[in-house]
């Protein structure tokens, strides 16, 4: 580490010397701006940027930075909290936001302009994320969304944008808050504390935070709409689970090897004689797994911040950042089920000491059964994020330089608690007859015996070294041309090491995830802002990175702004982003999920719902080390007008292509596959065939590929007012996306536009109404998100409608150094809009369940 600092310091020094800065008036502050490496004299540049600040942050009601996030208009499919967590997610308890769609892993985070370890566990198996909600809201300062692609500035994963979460460091005086809410139909319920400390003079300055948060459990049972996987009531389809207690049968052919082959070729699987007459369907005895799993997970956190500045010489400072949060959450899930992993032989001692019947006799059987007798699967996660700054930073001869150490460590660990039952112990209590399972009681003894508690952890760790001087390059006609010039050391590592009995694939029902890698980086990047004339500036930036796994890369961005008066701006932007595979999916082990997929094949021959509709099938998935990086072309045209003072308008277009997309599009394989055409990489196991059609799919081989790519288009609206009456202050502003297009490409070139399709919105807006009058003040704010197509991949051929949802609180602090706030979001109770497409009966990724949510908060000031 003193080896490299010391090489970034010498570098600097080297550019350093030669360079002339031209004389700058002192008396115009600049100040870094997000999208920038060049400190300027306004907020606005070529590239649009939102700023939300901590007043907005508060007014909004949000409790953690995944709620607050996930309903701008900006954010689309891919953001995702912990709504909808269960036993077979792989990121339990985290958040992560996903700009314009494009995905949590085209989306960077930033914490003050600098990076942060990725969580350990990726979200759905692949997808490398910044836990946001590691972050506490209490320490937010201020948030920076840059609206364009970024790679020329900030490196890999910035194809959507940026999201820069700015820390609170210049707090004078102590604050205590506290706050408690509730939700209206039970689970759910919140309470927070955070205390807030600063002192600091000319020489110094020290911000120390502490934060802490609980929310309980919500479970698909407190709401009415979720509590049954049977929709049909609702006009959907019946989702309940084909594995249940009691379970269902079939013959099988047992290997020696003890490898079971369905004789679904002569037999069709049959339900079990006790299967209550709702559940049996003919062939498979249904279960319903919603009352069994959680909504909303259990969270606790608490953390630390402190943020210090040291005045060292009259140019020199110092300066320091240490973040330390502990999270916790706790998911249920419904209890293991088995799709055929099991069997049970002709002479097993039940059937030859009647204490059972089989319902094919003479023939050995395979079984579709869920071990309820072992209880619902019960995960604890616990996640420990630490980060660490040290930078000096100051001025000589008119240049600015800064010289920083970041180390950032994200370290998860998951325990599997109740409900995890091991295979092998199970097959052998079948084999000696001790687990019947045709019967609905078993020995408490022997459900302790095959039951195990499972574990999983994980660590992601990021290093960096980096060095960057800034000042006056040279002159212009409209002025002088300003320059930043900077180095950049990174290292990645990343762990994901679930326990043996996971390994060996002896934990069934469940989902686990092994992933190791780690890379060193290097960059160089510089940029320009060129005042070409008295209202043009243009800026230019490229930065150039050299990656140990997959090699190099080159990323332009060009800007321009254009100010024809005082009062309009007129803006336009265009590089090239890019985004480095994660470490997860180049080095993911053989991991097993279970998505929904229909089979094509047999549907076309068949008919039936268990080949038309979306089944679970057991997918083997595992990373691809020839991965290549996504990349993308993105450009962006606006206007600023400011008529008067008290009005703003911003429009901006703006415009992504990205190509190289990593995916597995298991379903689009699958079809490719069923249609002849060969899938490198790509294999369906299926069981044995009988009257010319395909035998039912037991296992499907996939791994990561650059497959396709996506192009989305749209409009940006961002407008405020401000008006002051005898009445009060009244603040409106209108945040607004308009997606045009939203294009998903396949490897053979076809397209499909999902703008207004699943989980793509073509409207979202916020509206929100501030006001103030003496001690008191209130919001009001509107969200809304327009309809869209059900997933018809997943057979839901209607429509979700919109979805408008008002939050609002007053507040009062006529009291000394006391701010009291009664709030609730939702106000009306608005249910999210019915969608068919799985079994809760609506959409977890893009609306929210929670319902009305009530809560007073209290700030004490000294």
């Amino acid at each position: 580490m003193y080896r490299k600092t010391l090489l970034a310091s010498a570098v600097l020094t080297a550019l350093v010397s030669p360079l002339h800065a031209a004389e700058q008036d002192q008396s115009i502050e600049r100040i870094q701006v997000t999208g920038s490496h060049i400190k300027r004299t306004d907020m606005e540049g070529p590239s649009p940027v939102l700023y939300i600040d901590a007043s907005q942050i508060a007014n909004s009601g949000a409790r953690d930075l995944g709620e607050l996030l996930k309903k701008l208009p900006v954010s689309g499919a891919g953001s995702f909290t912990p709504q909808g967590n269960d036993s077979d997610s792989t990121a339990n308890g985290a958040a992560g936001v996903s700009l314009r769609g494009l995905g949590a892993d085209s989306t960077l985070v930033l914490l003050n302009g600098r990076r942060i370890a990725v969580n350990a566990f990726a979200q759905g198996i692949d997808t490398a994320f910044v836990d946001i909600n590691s972050i506490p809201v209490s320490a937010i300062a201020r948030i920076d969304i840059l609206k364009d692609g970024a790679s020329a500035i900030y490196g890999s994963d910035a194809i959507a944008g940026v999201v820069n979460i700015i820390l609170k460091e210049d707090f004078e005086g102590t604050e205590i808050n506290a706050s408690i809410g509730d939700t209206k139909d039970g689970g759910g319920a919140e309470k927070s504390a955070s205390l807030l400390w600063g002192h600091g003079d000319e020489k110094a300055h020290t911000t120390v935070i502490l934060d802490y948060f609980k929310r309980d459990e919500t479970f698909y049972s407190d709401r009415d709409y979720s509590k049954n996987a049977n929709q049909s009531s609702r006009g959907g389809s019946d989702l309940r689970s084909s594995s249940g207690n009691p379970g269902s049968y079939i013959p099988a052919t047992i290997g020696s090897d003890g490898s079971i082959t369905p004789k679904s070729d002569i037999y069709n699987w049959q339900a079990d004689a006790n299967c209550p007459a709702d559940d049996d369907i003919g062939t498979y005895c249904l279960f319903n797994y919603a009352p069994w799993m959680t909504m909303n997970p259990a969270t606790e956190r608490m953390g630390l911040i402190l943020n210090h500045r040291q005045q060292l010489t009259d140019s020199i400072s110092g300066f320091m950042e240490a973040n330390v949060q502990h999270s916790r959450s706790d998911v249920h899930g419904a209890p293991s089920p088995s799709f055929g992993e099991f069997y049970i032989t002709a002479d097993n001692p039940l059937f030859t000491s009647g204490e059972a019947i089989n319902p094919f006799p003479g023939e050995d059987l395979t079984m579709r059964r869920r071990t309820t007798e072992a209880g619902a699967r019960h995960k604890q996660m616990e996640s420990d994020n630490q980060r660490l700054v040290f930078g000096l930073d100051g001025q000589v001869a008119e240049i600015d330089w800064e010289l920083s150490y970041t180390y950032s460590r994200s370290r998860n660990h998951e325990y599997g608690k109740t409900g995890f039952v091991q295979s092998t112990r199970l097959q052998e209590a079948i084999n000696s007859g001790e687990f019947n399972p045709f019967s609905p009681t078993q020995d408490p003894d022997v459900i302790d015996d095959i039951s195990v508690h499972t574990t999983r952890s994980g660590r992601s760790v990021t290093q960096a070294w980096d060095g960057q001087i800034s000042g006056a390059a040279f002159a212009l006609p409209g002025g002088d041309a300003q320059y930043a010039l900077g180095v950049e050391y990174r290292k990645e590592e990343i762990e994901d090491n679930p326990d043996e009995l996971f390994l060996r694939g002896e934990v069934f029902g469940t989902e686990a995830t092994t992933a190791y890698g780690s890379r060193d980086q290097y960059s160089v990047y510089t940029e320009f802002s060129l005042p070409l004339i008295e209202k043009l500036e243009a800026q230019l930036a490229v930065r150039y990175e050299h990656y140990s796994d997959f090699g190099n890369n080159t990323s332009p961005k060009i800007g321009l702004q254009y100010r024809p008066t005082d009062s309009l701006m007129l803006r336009g932007s265009w590089g090239k982003a890019f985004r480095a595979p994660s470490l997860v999916q180049l080095g993911l082990g053989p991991t097993q999920e279970s998505p929904g997929l229909i089979d094509t094949a047999r549907c076309a021959l068949t008919g039936a719902d268990e080949d038309c509709q979306p089944q679970e099938r057991t997918v083997e998935l595992s990373g691809n080390p020839d991965l290549k990086p996504e990349k993308s072309d993105s450009y962006n045209l606006g206007i600023v007008w400011q008529p008067v003072d008290a009005l703003e308008l911003v429009l901006d277009y703006w415009n992504y292509d990205q190509k190289g997309l990593i995916s597995t599009d298991t379903q689009y394989r699958l079809n490719q596959y069923n249609a002849g055409i060969a899938q490198s990489t790509f294999d369906v196991i299926r069981e044995p065939s009988s009257g010319g059609v395909p035998g039912r799919i037991f296992r499907i081989v996939d791994q990561y590929q650059n497959l396709g790519g996506q192009k989305t288009d749209g409009i940006d609206l961002d407008s405020r007012y401000h008006l002051d009456t005898q009445y009060g202050a009244f603040q409106f502003s209108y945040l607004l996306t308009w997606v045009n297009s939203f294009k998903e490409i396949k490897a053979d070139g076809t397209e499909r536009d999902l703008a207004g399709k699943w989980r793509h919105p073509k409207w979202r807006w916020n509206a929100s109404l501030d006001w103030t009058l003496n001690d008191w003040s209130a919001t009001a704010r509107v969200n809304y998100i327009s309809k869209y197509d059900d997933d018809i991949d997943a057979g839901a051929t209607g429509t979700v409608d919109s979805f408008t949802t008002l939050d609002t609180n007053v507040s009062y602090q006529g009291f000394k150094n006391l701010k009291l706030t009664l709030g609730a979001n939702n106000l009306f109770d608005e249910e999210p809009p019915f969608s068919a497409a799985d079994f809760m009966g609506y959409d977890t990724e893009t609306h929210s369940s929670q319902g009305r949510f009530a809560y007073v908060k209290a700030s004490y000031r000294f």
